[in-house]
């Protein structure tokens, strides 16, 4: 009986220990986030003679990018429900659709990037393109980051099914999605809604 204690307080340290970990993960990309935010903030006047971000953006073309990912974050968090009432289909019918969207959102980003640089105003044209690329970028990579976590997440959830080391993985999982939403939201309203003005 005391072994069997010992056991459970030992996973439940080890479980705890992932949470804490991936928190202060979380806490780094927060720093990582406001540095970039600090940047763009500092030269998105810095345009060369170039175009500003009202001449750029499409604000209809970005608020269905939004539209997407913080749809993609409703069905990350049906999954999740679905994980814990351990229901495993509806967890990978979830996750396809958070994949879909979470792809459509960044089939839109990369085709935004593309449509900039063939116009000529790619990340070298200026100090507010050099600072709007790597921040939307850096968000972008860690949408791609995601995407590919997420098939590993299906895949072990069809091989493993939902025990608990599995849920826990998806809870994590669902974190990251959750925070990259957030750190969206800032950049729609920063970056575009401002610049917009």
């Amino acid at each position: 009986m005391s072994n069997l204690f010992a056991s459970t307080t030992s996973s439940e340290m080890t479980s705890s220990k992932s949470y804490v970990g991936f928190w202060l993960y979380l806490m780094t990309d927060c720093i990582l986030f406001a540095s970039l935010f600090a940047t763009f903030a500092v030269l998105r006047g810095n345009t060369n003679g170039g175009p500003v971000g009202a001449e750029l953006f499409d604000l209809n073309f970005v608020l269905i990018e939004t539209i997407l990912l913080l749809a993609s974050s409703f069905t990350c968090g049906l999954a999740i429900i679905a994980a814990h009432a351990n229901r495993r289909k509806f967890v990978l019918i979830g996750l396809a659709v958070t994949f879909a969207l979470g792809a459509g959102f960044l089939g839109m980003e990369l085709y935004e990037f593309a449509q900039l640089a063939s116009e000529g105003h790619g990340w070298q044209g200026s100090a507010f393109l050099s600072a709007f690329f790597t921040l939307v970028g850096t968000h972008g990579l860690h949408i791609a980051t995601g995407l590919l976590w997420m098939l590993v997440l299906a895949v072990q959830v069809i091989r493993v099914g939902l025990g608990g080391s599995t849920v826990k993985r998806l809870t994590l999982f669902s974190l990251f999605w959750h925070f990259l939403d957030v750190i969206w939201i800032l950049i729609f309203t920063i970056v575009y809604l401002l610049g917009a003005l």
